[in-house]
């Protein structure tokens, strides 16, 4: 896609107010809040970053992993906070735009029902240049991966040389979501930190070069 189509495109993205206007489950689950969409789309970027959905730290600033799950994951890249937001090194494209709001224990609800059919496969055909998908989350692991996604995340992630070795399009590593919810999980799984970083790390440094 040129640039006239990529500018067309991340301002179609900007204005869509779907989950607000014409929520999939009807009025009453309409988006409680103004929509801000947020999303890198990169012509140029090897790695795409698909998360789950901005907080609402996020959604006040506009720019995605801008909290402390983003420090934990910019520490597992290896990489500076400038190069993380280098869109010619990282695409960053959420399965939800919009913060979706919190459930009733105070935490991020799911990504909007509403954001993926419509724009995941157009944003993705955009950047054809894409080398490594790092699917964060069960989300973004269930729409890479398809019928290849474990039962559970932790058995897809334990599963990551397959997804990485994979014959048809971008190698996939899926990770687990960097938020501080996840401490837990990290300190059961060691072989995440011990197999899985180092793995990561010298990928980024080959694709962000």
């Amino acid at each position: 896609m040129d640039d006239a189509g990529l500018a067309e495109l991340r301002a179609a993205i900007a204005a869509c107010r779907l989950c607000r206007d014409a929520p999939a489950r009807g009025p009453a689950h309409r988006l409680p809040h103004e929509p801000r969409p947020v999303a890198v789309i990169s012509e140029t970027a090897r790695i795409l970053i698909a998360g789950q959905a901005p907080g609402l730290r996020v959604h006040g600033s506009g720019l995605p992993f801008n909290d402390a799950s983003g420090d934990r994951l910019r520490t597992w890249l290896g990489v500076t906070r400038e190069e993380f937001y280098d869109p010619a090194k990282f695409a960053i494209v959420p399965m939800g735009f919009c913060f979706p709001g919190y459930d009733a224990h105070g935490s991020d609800l799911p990504p909007r029902r509403e954001c993926a059919p419509l724009w995941r496969a157009r944003v993705i055909g955009a950047m054809p240049q894409v080398e490594l998908v790092l699917a964060i989350g069960q989300y973004a692991q269930a729409w890479h991966l398809g019928a290849a996604k474990a039962a559970s995340m932790t058995e897809t992630v334990r599963d990551w040389r397959r997804h990485l070795g994979r014959n048809e399009g971008p190698a996939v590593l899926p990770l687990p979501h960097p938020s501080w919810r996840n401490t837990g999980w990290l300190k059961r799984n060691p072989w995440f930190e011990q197999e899985v970083l180092p793995e990561l790390r010298k990928r980024v440094k080959t694709l962000t070069e």
